[in-house]
């Protein structure tokens, strides 16, 4: 099986070690999965998302001159999205997907004159300043310029 870059491979999970996944793809070839490629989230313990002989999908990411094959799995599961959403387009029945029963609407504001927009900024900033004062009375400064 000839192996190229962007290629998404089926392989065998034959080590893991804090850095990453070490993978055998068979035909004698083996690739590594580093650990900020095996999942979209933050991975603190690959284990966690991976065992030893699980069979996972891998996107073929580089093959260096030494033969080295770096993969990953998050950017497998992103392409299987792509295609079940492309798919999904082209009108092929796809699994039920759970919709939030709620719609986001953006809050509407109205427009706004320069003076109102200055008049409420000079508002909060006095608002701000005298909590500053309230919270801090040692660190008033004196009417001479000193710091008490």
């Amino acid at each position: 099986m000839q192996i190229e870059v962007g290629q998404i491979v089926e392989g065998k999970i034959t080590g893991i070690t804090n850095f990453g996944v070490f993978v055998d793809l068979g035909d004698s070839k083996s690739g590594m999965v580093h650990i900020s490629e095996v999942a979209r989230s933050y991975v603190t313990d690959i284990r966690e998302h991976v065992k030893e002989n699980d069979v996972v999908k891998m996107k073929v990411l580089n093959i260096d001159e030494n033969g080295k094959i770096s993969l990953s799995i998050k950017k497998a599961q992103e392409e299987q999205h792509k295609e079940r959403v492309f798919s999904k387009a082209k009108g092929e029945k796809q699994p039920a997907k759970i919709e939030p029963n709620y719609t986001w609407t953006p809050k509407k504001q109205e427009p706004v004159s320069f003076e109102e927009m200055m008049n409420k900024f000079k508002q909060t900033s006095d608002e701000k300043f005298s909590d500053l004062k309230r919270k801090n009375p040692e660190n008033r400064r004196s009417k001479r310029g000193g710091v008490k």
